[in-house]
């Protein structure tokens, strides 16, 4: 470790790479003559750990950035901890070598976004999982949310549904956007009009979910699309909850496929995002990034897979 404090030879670069990220895993200041250079760290920030698909992006990433000799420092949200612009003031102080957003307040609309601006300004490279900012010309990974909902939308309808509903995210969550003008979009092909009562909106939560699903169920749907798995899952307490069954009286369909929903009583039909694949390109586009190299400005589509399992079934009960 003095030889590379010190910058004297015989230092191995792979080894002197080493020796200055442990130091900045654990917080200690580099020497002065070292500080100009950019620590082999790399943030990456999730929303939250209790939707499992966040978890899993993850560890897809996290193994990508080992592979290329860099350390993420995860940042994880929680109510009333550390905010997002707080967690991005101390990767800045740590001389990140970019960061990874698997989600975040870039996908809300209405949220201030100034901390993203202030990553472009200082030019950290960036990239965005499932959402982009009009202005700012970071790449962007996502699954496509319209083929996502026309796929759960004709899987439904073939099963002779037609009080199809929509769980949607916050009203401003540009995603859930993106799946109602999708689900519009595609009812209009088929013939089929989507109720504008049959949309109902939440907090990506197993309790929200159950809540706007039973105002669904109020106002007669039979099959309900969800924007997240736990809304899904809130969705098919709601029915019990009720005395009714999945799905012989109504069906749900989650969307992620996260870890456990094989388990789930009955098994979730859900659209399934390329986790891996869009991990890795994420990792791509920012080693592109950080090489120098022109990289992917915009937003890089991933198909979705519909996965049916036992929460969706034919419509029994009358409409």
């Amino acid at each position: 470790m003095s030889r590379v404090l010190n910058e004297r030879p015989g230092v191995s670069e792979a080894t002197r790479q080493s020796v200055l990220t442990a130091l900045d895993v654990l917080g200690y200041e580099r020497p002065t003559q070292l500080r100009g250079e950019r620590a082999r760290l790399v943030g990456l920030v999730l929303p939250e750990l209790q939707n499992p698909i966040f978890p899993a992006f993850a560890e897809v990433i996290g193994g990508a950035l080992a592979q290329q000799g860099l350390t993420p420092v995860l940042c994880t949200q929680t109510k009333n901890g550390v905010s997002e612009a707080d967690y991005m003031e101390l990767l800045l102080q740590q001389q990140v070598s970019g960061v990874v957003f698997a989600g975040g307040h870039f996908a809300q609309a209405d949220a201030d976004h100034g901390h993203y601006r202030r990553l472009a300004e200082r030019k950290i490279p960036v990239v965005f999982i499932n959402a982009s900012i009009t202005g700012l010309d970071f790449p962007c990974v996502s699954c496509d949310d319209a083929v996502a909902v026309e796929q759960a939308w004709r899987h439904l309808a073939s099963l002779g549904h037609e009080r199809i509903a929509l769980l949607l995210g916050p009203l401003d969550h540009m995603p859930s956007r993106r799946k109602l003008r999708a689900a519009r979009g595609v009812a209009k092909a088929m013939g089929m009009t989507l109720d504008d009562t049959l949309v109902e909106r939440s907090l990506f939560s197993l309790e929200g979910g159950q809540a706007a699903a039973s105002r669904l169920l109020d106002r007669g749907a039979t099959g309900i699309i969800c924007a997240s798995d736990p809304l899904a899952l809130g969705a098919i307490r709601a029915a019990r909850r009720r005395g009714l069954s999945v799905p012989e009286d109504l069906s749900v369909v989650g969307y992620d496929d996260s870890a456990f929903m094989t388990c789930t009583e009955p098994p979730l039909s859900t659209v399934r995002q390329p986790i891996e694949a869009m991990g890795r390109a994420a990792v791509e586009l920012l080693m592109a990034q950080l090489q120098g190299s022109r990289t992917h400005l915009g937003e890089l589509l991933f198909e979705p897979e519909l996965v049916v399992r036992g929460s969706t079934g034919q419509l029994t009960a009358p409409s």
